[in-house]
């Protein structure tokens, strides 16, 4: 049986739980949906070192490609926001578009591409101008959004009309879309680019499609014992850096999925703090932590072990989690 450690006294003891070697010099960000702040973590330590007010519920974040900068959604501002990793202040506003909720930072470092959810669009900015350099309709409540390793294709979840959008860079064109399970909540790539794990987070699954024919191959179902199938919540999808697993974040599940990519079956389910959003790997592959979004917390996992092996506080409603090594 699974220790739970989402509790307040598991929170308290995190440090002293730790029985893992020790971790990487890493430093974790952690966007506050609710507390309209940036955490900021030791994550060798598991030791908060700072906090930084930011614009309105904030959510998804990313460390410039220099590490520079931190980029976060300020959905209720309309605005992502540049932030002095030096300083922990905010220096700019981009021009973000509506309700700007994910995010991703393309593979050159170049441009953001904005998920908008009111205004249903893609917005992509150029960083080095900080201007928007074009803008594509996608369906209704755009959340999820990731380009492909070969920079080709930037696909976009829509929640409302439960499909995928791919947008060809080359034409800065959408030119398809892929049926997907009840609310696709979020997107990730396999490190070849041959596939696109979607997390339907209504449907309670996570899909797979075939990123040549842009069609669905598989579907991923979970069962945890003990928990009610209306609370599996697929919404956050991390590869590790050698892609052999995906650490898959189920929501008010209250729990992440273990999964081995190469025979796509759950391998452990880890309990961590309730309703789980999102997700960081350490560069070495050896930990994963959690936005746990009701617990105020993040859960430091032992991918290995597959176990909770120390928590760290946070702001109100943490939601994403940027690493910088």
């Amino acid at each position: 049986m699974w220790m739970r450690l989402g509790t307040m006294a598991g929170a308290a003891m995190g440090l002293a739980l730790c029985t893992c070697g020790p971790a990487a010099a890493e430093t974790l960000y952690v966007s506050n949906e609710r507390g309209d702040s940036i955490t900021v973590i030791d994550a060798g330590a598991m030791k908060v070192v700072a906090t930084w007010p930011v614009g309105g519920r904030p959510r998804g974040i990313t460390v410039s490609k220099d590490g520079r900068f931190i980029y976060v959604c300020a959905s209720a501002d309309h605005a992502v926001q540049v932030i002095d990793r030096a300083t922990g202040k905010v220096v700019a506003d981009l021009p973000s578009g509506q309700d700007p909720e994910q995010f991703f930072l393309s593979r050159d470092g170049g441009m953001l591409f904005i998920a908008n959810e009111d205004n249903a669009a893609l917005t992509a900015v150029d960083l080095s101008t900080r201007t928007v350099a074009f803008q594509v309709d996608v369906g209704g409540e755009p959340e999820g959004v990731a380009q492909s390793p070969d920079g080709h294709w930037v696909a976009v979840t829509s929640e409302e009309d439960n499909v995928v959008n791919w947008i060809d860079l080359g034409t800065r064109a959408m030119v398809g879309e892929t049926p997907t399970d009840l609310r696709p909540r979020h997107v990730e790539f396999t490190a070849d680019g041959t596939a696109l794990w979607i997390a339907a987070e209504v449907g309670g699954t996570v899909q797979i499609a075939d990123a040549a024919t842009r069609k669905v191959t598989d579907t991923l179902t979970f069962s945890i014992p003990g928990v009610a199938a209306h609370r599996i919540l697929p919404c956050g999808i991390r590869f590790t850096p050698d892609g052999s697993t995906a650490v898959v974040a189920l929501g008010r599940a209250d729990h992440v999925a273990l999964v081995d990519v190469a025979t796509r079956k759950v391998r452990a389910y880890v309990p961590v703090g309730r309703r789980v959003w999102h997700m960081a790997i350490s560069a070495d592959g050896t930990r994963a932590y959690t936005a746990d979004g009701l617990s105020n917390q993040v859960s430091v996992i032992d991918l290995a072990a597959a176990r909770v092996v120390g928590t760290v506080p946070t702001g109100g409603a943490p939601w994403g989690i940027a690493l910088l090594p």
